[in-house]
Parts: structure tokens; C-alpha cells; sequence
């Protein structure tokens, strides 16, 4: 087991001498992280709040969720599914696709 000292790293985005522990080095090595941290603390915090409000404003907080209405093909029950059904291939309500998953096993379960 490798012994970690703190080091003193410069940060890239403000200049500032920052310390990357010998405990934060024993976290790295455990996640499989090769590279040491290039910014401070406050200024990873502040490049984490850009990057979440960029993808903010590209991903709308409201998504509309796919709903539809069918008809089981084995029992004829209707029923919702949280997908756009392609045409051809059946559609099962939740009881019919259980048994049928129970039944074939589930490499070849119809996808619900």
C-alpha cells in the first residue's frame, strides 16, 4: 500500500497554491483517477455550477412523458403504456406480459 503525503498543486483557473491531501490521493487511487485535481476547490465548485445551468438551459425541466392507449393483444384488456407502440409487433398489458416473461424465460421476453 502506497504511502500519500499532501502536495501543493497550483490552480489552473485562479493561480492559487491549493492542497491535495494524502487523503483525497487515497480516494483517487481507490476510484481508479490517474490525474490529480487542476483546479481548487471554489473554482471546480463554480465550473460545476456552469456546467449544470448550460445543460439547464438545454434540457427544459418539464420532459413530456410518451403515453399510450391499447388494447392487449392477448387478453384484450386496455391498457397505458409508457411507450409509442411500432406497428406489427403486439402489445401486452402488464398481467399478460408477466406471464409470458414467466413462461419463455427472459432471453426471449417481447420488450415492454
Amino acid at each position: 500500500m502506497c504511502n500519500y503525503d499532501d502536495k501543493m498543486l497550483i490552480c489552473m483557473d485562479c493561480g492559487v497554491e491549493f492542497v491535495f491531501t494524502a487523503g483525497e490521493q487515497l480516494f483517487f487511487a481507490d476510484k481508479g483517477l490517474q490525474n490529480a485535481p487542476k483546479r481548487c476547490k471554489s473554482c471546480k465548485a463554480r465550473k460545476n455550477e456552469r456546467i449544470m445551468t448550460a445543460r439547464r438551459r438545454h434540457q427544459p425541466h418539464t420532459r413530456s412523458r410518451i403515453e399510450a392507449v391499447v388494447d392487449c393483444a392477448l387478453c384484450g384488456v386496455e391498457t397505458t403504456v409508457p411507450f409509442k407502440p411500432t406497428q406489427g409487433r403486439p402489445v401486452y398489458c402488464r398481467d399478460c406480459f408477466l406471464k409470458m416473461r414467466a413462461s419463455k424465460g427472459h432471453a426471449h421476453a417481447p420488450s415492454y
